[in-house]
């Protein structure tokens, strides 16, 4: 649930809900409120579950169990994710090191699961669970001049440099926790931590003190993610195999042994999978799950499609057959089939749209690495 409902409804917002948490939509106009946060800067209300594991074997547990390595010097975060036995991602994570403890961020809608799995293994590790959603407010700011929003508002210390370091400090009298983003949005980037009863202040000085922003609601968030290329756990990565994400910023392959790791190995190995990642420019806009189509035969589905407030024309997301991009240079026709028509479609990059910075989830591949 929001912690800043109030000043919310004060900007005009209304609400939606996601994962099960309540979240703003929009401010009334979010087409303008995209180009705003493309030219300068937003702050968007961010839906995290939030749990802290304390104790002495704290890293080691975490680390034993998500696929990227778990950073054991204060003030480092990382991206990881959960999987099940067959390799499948049942969680993404950020993983911070805050000294005594660690902070991870889930979606909402993980973090019940998360925990009741985790407290059935801790056996006689010295670890302890818990859920802290309701203790901290969490503010995304994002944008070009992010680092100068943040610079004019952040007192004790500089904005953090390096993707996922975070830095302690205080805004007005609140201290705060200023976490430099892996950029989800392809602009710079940063989450600010507060105490949940002072979350009302922290959002009015990110709005109003210092460099002015823009508030954002989550249907600006998935325009702005969309633009970037960045995959969004509940449409791209949830259930899905992590090498056919492309999700090498959250994988570590030369760590010990996790839950899931030997179907990422064997993928790896074989040096690509069987479905990638693209960005799709269809000539209408497609649902969810339309097919898409590479002559007659159906090669992947859309997972997420918008209307691109910077390109002004319909963008989307896919997962298709890996070698799809081959045979569209070879000359196959691409279409996607929108109302029950087929709509033609080009092959896109990723991102759609360069900003100040490139998102760490853009879906990467071996062979990518490799040019």
């Amino acid at each position: 649930m929001t912690l800043v409902g109030d000043l919310h409804e004060a900007h005009g917002a209304t609400f939606v809900e996601r994962g099960g948490v309540d979240v703003v939509d929009h401010y009334g106009r979010p087409e303008r409120t995209h180009r705003a946060v493309r030219n300068g800067v937003g702050v968007v209300e961010m839906g995290y579950g939030v749990a802290v594991v304390e104790g002495d074997d704290r890293v080691d547990f975490v680390d034993n169990a998500v696929s990227n390595r778990v950073p054991d010097v204060e003030g480092e975060g990382c991206y990881a994710l959960l999987l099940d036995p067959q390799g499948r991602v049942e969680t993404e994570l950020f993983v911070y090191n805050g000294g005594e403890r660690l902070l991870l961020f889930t979606p909402p809608s993980r973090l019940d699961p998360l925990l009741d799995d985790w407290r059935e293994k801790v056996f006689i590790q010295d670890v302890e669970l818990r859920d802290a959603s309701a203790d901290f407010g969490v503010f995304g700011v994002h944008g070009p001049t992010s680092t100068e929003k943040i610079a004019s508002v952040l007192n004790h210390a500089g904005a953090p440099e390096g993707e996922l370091n975070f830095v302690r400090g205080s805004m007005g009298d609140v201290g705060v926790t200023v976490v430099a983003t892996d950029a989800p949005t392809g602009e710079e980037g940063y989450e600010v931590v507060c105490p949940a009863e002072q979350a009302e202040a922290v959002f009015d000085t990110l709005l109003t003190r210092g460099l002015n922003a823009v508030p954002v609601g989550y249907r600006t968030w998935e325009t702005l993610t969309a633009e970037a290329g960045t995959p969004l756990f509940e449409s791209e990565v949830e259930g899905r195999i992590p090498n056919v994400v492309g999700a090498r910023s959250g994988l570590d392959f030369e760590k010990g042994c996790y839950v899931g790791q030997e179907v990422v190995s064997k993928v790896e190995n074989r040096g690509q999978p069987s479905q990638r990642l693209v960005g799709l420019l269809p000539a209408r806009l497609p649902g969810a799950g339309a097919a898409v189509f590479a002559g007659d035969a159906a090669v992947g589905e859309v997972t997420r499609a918008v209307e691109s407030p910077s390109l002004e024309r319909p963008i989307a997301l896919a997962f298709v057959d890996y070698d799809l991009p081959t045979r569209v240079a070879d000359g196959v026709d691409l279409t996607v089939r929108v109302d029950g028509d087929e709509a033609d479609a080009d092959l896109a990059g990723l991102p759609f749209v360069e900003g100040s910075a490139r998102s760490g989830r853009l879906p990467r591949y071996p062979a990518d690495e490799s040019e």
